[in-house]
């Protein structure tokens, strides 16, 4: 949602959950006003002290927030959105988003609408697809609508505060995500080692962690062969991003247990 409010593609997409560790801010500057979004992890019961960090994300976004949208899947169970909803205490206002409603039938539109409409935080519901940019400037409109008045707080070039280091990370990461099954994509993070401007291109080298033996040697594939596809994918993407060529090299290290190690979170931007 945060890309289609956006247009620009600053969160990494995958279709497995928890795929967001990280609080994400989104300048989203014109002539008339500035908004500041914050696109953060999906509220989890945390299991590792990586999830205690994500959690602190949301609940930091969620106390200098003016305004909260809530984000449901119009696929999901209701039910159980309805707790997670329900248990947030939430301060300010607060809109519902109906997202991926362009391959829904009207009737399951007219049902979640029944559902959300009465629910106490449910200030107003906004039905769209971030996918087709459906409903994205009505949403855009009633975001306006509860927000005060105030001085820029960024300069109107600024699309975020992250460092661009950050962005090629999450690129990579992206790209474990699309590639690979099960545990890895969960056990696994990157890091930015390097990031160089030469005269025709930039220079990265990045590491990508894991916890064990078994999962390097996944990452790495026969001959090298899948931690070759992560680096064209994710080359050709960060060069898009940067608009520049891009030299990527990219290396596997396990860091046993790194997900409950505080030290290993705190380096890793955690």
């Amino acid at each position: 949602m945060l890309n289609a409010l956006m247009q620009e593609k600053l969160a990494i997409v995958s279709p497995k959950v928890q795929t967001t560790r990280h609080r994400i801010k989104g300048i989203l500057s014109t002539a008339d006003y500035q908004i500041i979004f914050s696109d953060t992890p999906g509220i989890i019961d945390p299991k590792y002290r990586l999830h205690e960090k994500m959690m602190h994300a949301v609940r930091s976004a969620l106390e200098d927030a003016d305004l909260a949208l809530l984000l449901v899947d119009i696929n999901e169970d209701w039910s159980e959105v309805d707790a997670v909803f329900s248990s947030l205490r939430l301060k300010v206002p607060s809109m519902v988003v109906v997202n991926k409603i362009d391959k829904a039938p009207k009737e399951k539109l007219e049902e979640a609408a029944a559902f959300f409409k009465d629910k106490k935080y449910t200030k107003e519901l906004a039905f769209t697809s971030a996918l087709s940019k459906t409903g994205i400037d009505k949403l855009l409109a009633s975001i306006l609508s509860y927000l005060p008045e105030g001085e820029a707080f960024y300069a109107e070039d600024e699309i975020s505060d992250l460092p661009t280091k950050f962005f090629v990370a999450e690129m990579i990461r992206e790209k474990i995500y699309t590639l690979f099954e099960d545990e890895i994509p969960y056990q696994t993070t990157v890091v930015v080692n390097e990031f160089k401007q030469k005269s025709t291109l930039i220079k990265i080298r990045a590491e990508i962690i894991v916890q064990r033996e078994s999962q390097k040697a996944i990452i790495l594939g026969q001959n090298g062969k899948m931690i070759k596809q992560i680096g064209t994918a994710a080359r050709q993407e960060i060069e898009k991003f940067l608009e520049q060529k891009v030299f990527l090299e990219l290396f596997v290290k396990v860091r046993p247990n790194w997900r409950e190690n505080e030290l290993y979170l705190k380096e890793y931007g955690y």
